[in-house]
């Protein structure tokens, strides 16, 4: 009989992918940053009034503190005249670093709390 192998390590990319995506906290913020952006991606095909263009403050107002950066970046690159694709994919972007990061302080709570409990089980 063969002994199973020792199991492994994830790779560095899917432990970054894992707490980007996998895991509750993450899962539920790109949720509602999709949800959000979907609903703007909707609103022009069903508002024709001039405020249908405004369904676009809540997807970066969910992303604000990295999208901050992506406004500046727009702002100093191109003025006012900013593509439209640049903010989308920016609101993509920040979306995703912020997960990244949610998911990071989750793993680190967690762990915390798996420790402690490790330590009052055995004491």
């Amino acid at each position: 009989m063969k002994p199973s192998p020792e199991p492994t390590k994830p790779g560095p990319i899917r432990a970054l992918a894992r707490r980007t995506v996998a895991n509750p906290a993450s899962a539920a913020y790109l949720t509602l940053v999709g949800g959000a952006t979907a609903v703007a991606a909707l609103e022009p095909l069903f508002a024709s009034g001039p405020d249908a263009s405004l369904a676009w403050v809540w997807p970066a107002l969910l992303t604000f503190p990295a999208f901050g950066f992506v406004a500046w970046l727009g702002e100093a690159t191109w003025g006012a005249e900013a593509p439209t694709w640049f903010f989308v994919g920016g609101i993509a972007v920040s979306a995703l670093a912020q997960s990244l990061a949610l998911g990071t302080a989750w793993r680190a709570l967690r762990g915390r709390r798996e420790r402690r409990s490790r330590l009052t089980a055995a004491g």
